[in-house]
C-alpha cells in the first residue's frame, strides 16, 4: 500500500499518529492488512462527524480484504507509528510526547467487517487506559512502549466479525472545543472461540462523546488535572 509521502511532512511537524496495523499471537499481521488505514496521519476534531467513527474524511481510507481472526479471550496489539512501516523504535516514531490523553478500545459486531462503515449504533468500549495516580496518560505508555496498545477481547461475547476501534485521544489544545485531537482507525477481525454468555449495552458513533464532555473539553495544564474522567461507556466486562 502506498501512501503519499508529501501528506505526511505536515503530519510530522505536529506529532501525529495512525493506528497502522494488528499484532496477534505475538505477529503483526502488516501495515494495512485488516486495518483501513488513512492517506493522512491528521486527527478529526469533530465528535459529531462520521468520522469519529473509523476516519475517513477527510483523511479517505484505503479498504482491506482481510478479516483477522482472534480467539476471544486473547490479547491484540495495535500498533501506531506517525507513519505506516517505520519502526516504532523511538518515541518521535509513534506520536509527539506532548499529546497526552487516554488510549481506548471498541467492539462494534457487523455482517460483514470489510464493508460495514462502523457508523451508528452498536459499540461498546472493551479498555481504557486514562490518566493515573503517578500524572501519567495511556498516550504516553502507548508512545514510550514502541507504539503498542494492547488490548483484550472479552471471552463472553458472540463469535462472528465485528470492527475493532483502536483510538488516542491528544488533549493539549483541548481547552476549548474544537481542540480535543482524535485518532483512530478500525481493523476488521473474526472472533473465534467466544461463550456468547453476555450481550454488551452499545453506543453509537458519532453520539458517544460530546463537544462539552468533562474529558473533551478541558485545560490539562491548568489548573492542574487531578481526576482525568475519559469519555465515552464505562468499560464492557465478561
Amino acid at each position: 500500500m502506498k501512501i503519499a509521502a508529501p501528506l505526511f511532512v505536515a503530519g510530522l511537524a505536529s506529532g501525529h499518529t495512525i493506528f497502522s496495523a494488528l499484532e496477534v499471537g505475538g505477529v503483526s499481521q502488516g501495515v494495512g492488512q485488516g486495518v483501513r488505514i488513512p492517506s493522512y496521519n491528521g486527527p478529526i476534531s469533530d465528535v459529531t462527524s462520521t468520522s469519529i467513527a473509523c476516519n475517513g474524511n477527510p483523511n479517505p481510507t484505503t479498504p482491506t480484504s482481510k478479516v483477522i481472526t482472534v480467539q476471544a479471550g486473547s490479547n491484540v496489539t495495535a500498533l501506531w507509528r506517525y507513519v505506516p512501516g517505520s519502526s516504532g523504535t523511538a518515541p518521535n516514531d509513534i506520536m509527539d510526547i506532548s499529546h497526552k490523553g487516554p488510549s481506548i478500545a471498541y467492539l462494534k459486531k457487523v455482517t460483514d467487517a470489510t464493508t460495514d462503515t462502523g457508523v451508528g449504533p452498536g459499540w461498546f468500549k472493551i479498555q481504557e487506559d486514562g490518566m493515573r495516580s503517578d500524572s501519567t496518560w495511556g498516550t504516553d505508555r502507548v508512545v514510550n512502549g514502541q507504539g503498542r496498545h494492547t488490548i483484550t477481547i472479552p471471552s463472553c461475547i458472540a463469535p462472528g466479525q465485528y470492527l475493532l476501534r483502536a483510538e488516542m485521544i491528544a488533549l493539549h489544545g483541548a481547552s476549548q472545543y474544537p481542540g480535543a485531537q482524535f485518532y483512530m482507525e478500525c481493523a476488521q477481525i473474526n472472533v473465534v472461540g467466544g461463550t456468547g454468555a453476555k450481550t454488551p449495552s452499545t453506543v453509537s458513533f458519532p453520539g458517544a462523546y460530546s463537544g462539552s464532555d468533562p474529558g473533551v473539553k478541558l485545560s490539562i495544564y491548568w489548573p492542574v488535572v487531578t481526576n482525568y474522567v475519559i469519555p465515552g461507556p464505562s468499560v464492557f466486562k465478561c
